[in-house]
């Protein structure tokens, strides 16, 4: 009996050492992770507010055109640091953070498009608009800091979970997945095998954003029509409005309408851009009116390439992919507004002197 209670203790003994918790060390590395993602993102997210505050104050006392060109510069580096951050943050997240995070740029685009037209009609000079925009910054880091959430509870899956198991993985891969955010781990040649995956979505939206900027920033000026009320500059405005527009609508429209090859809307705005351009070139519309509706259509296709790009990637990447994924994409709109306007800003100076 003695023995068989000793062996009994011995047995709860040892039961009683598998049960003992490992070493707090994991716990430890997984907190000083948190940290230090924590810390990343805070640079980044400050940054960019400093830049986009700086780039108001810049233009609203500048009195010379490099100055200007500086605030320019700080207001660029301040929306795409800002847009690579929180587009790489969406990893974290469900989903259906995309479609806001899509829907709150378009209306930002549209919201500065109306407010600096509104405020400087009811009498602010330019000046006193942009500083009063100095808020926007503000909320920008009081909306990170305060109301966004931790995203460890979150769930990556979402109500697209069916639709993302239907179907075809842009990266093939054996190996079991990991979590939202380890894609600092991936080798060199990893992060290479999966941008060339992205390569089915980046390049149609590089020619969707070269195609729009084209028309932006080459042909915005020169559709100028003389029989109606409104100037040269005010139709300028208006163009910029119902461009705006249109991408806040079509970035809006997940949840509505889903478009996977994204080919087509390349395809739809290259037209687009050939008929404004022969335009310009022959001058065959009869009334500006015809220009609203093509350039709110311009809108429209711009913004549903963009939100239907990354929310493909979110759906065809794997967990360990996904942040590094939506991280590399963002150069599409920057590669193809710096080509376009490459290209041009030249074309535009060439046909202002035929004109």
């Amino acid at each position: 009996m003695g023995g068989c209670a000793g062996s009994r203790r011995r047995l709860s003994d040892s039961e009683g050492e598998e049960t003992v918790p490992e070493p707090r060390l994991p716990l430890l590395d997984h907190q000083g992770a948190h940290w230090k993602n924590a810390v990343g993102f805070c640079p980044r997210v400050l940054v960019s507010g400093i830049c986009a505050a700086g780039s108001f104050v810049l233009v609203a006392f500048s009195h010379s055109v490099g100055t200007s060109l500086c605030g320019v510069v700080l207001a660029s580096i301040s929306s795409g640091l800002g847009e690579v951050t929180f587009l790489s943050l969406t990893a974290f997240y469900p989903r259906a953070v995309i479609s806001w995070w899509s829907s709150g740029t378009g209306g930002a685009g549209l919201l500065g498009a109306l407010s600096y037209l509104g405020l400087t009609q009811a009498g602010l000079s330019p000046q006193q608009t942009l500083l009063s925009m100095l808020g926007i910054p503000a909320l920008l880091l009081a909306s990170y800091f305060l109301l966004l959430t931790s995203p460890e509870a979150q769930d990556p899956g979402g109500e697209e979970e069916a639709e993302s198991s239907s179907r075809q993985p842009l990266i093939r891969t054996e190996a079991p997945e990991l979590k939202p955010g380890s894609s600092s781990s991936l080798s060199l040649r990893e992060r290479w095998t999966v941008f060339k995956g992205l390569l089915w979505y980046i390049v149609p939206l590089v020619v969707v954003y070269f195609a729009e900027y084209f028309i932006n920033q080459g042909l915005f000026e020169l559709l100028f029509f003389r029989n109606t009320s409104l100037s040269h500059a005010q139709q300028y405005r208006w163009y910029q409005m119902l461009y705006q527009a249109g991408v806040f609508a079509s970035r809006s429209s997940l949840r509505c309408c889903h478009i996977r090859f994204t080919w087509a809307l390349a395809l739809l705005q290259c037209l687009n851009l050939a008929f404004l351009l022969a335009d310009v070139w022959f001058g065959f519309l009869p009334s500006i009116y015809f220009v609203f509706l093509i350039i709110l259509y311009e809108g429209l296709l711009g913004g549903a390439a963009y939100v239907n790009t990354f929310h493909n990637i979110a759906l065809e990447t794997s967990d360990e992919h996904r942040e590094f994924a939506m991280a590399a994409t963002c150069i599409s709109d920057t590669l193809g507004i710096s080509l376009s306007g490459l290209l041009a800003l030249p074309l535009h100076d060439f046909l202002c002197q035929l004109s």
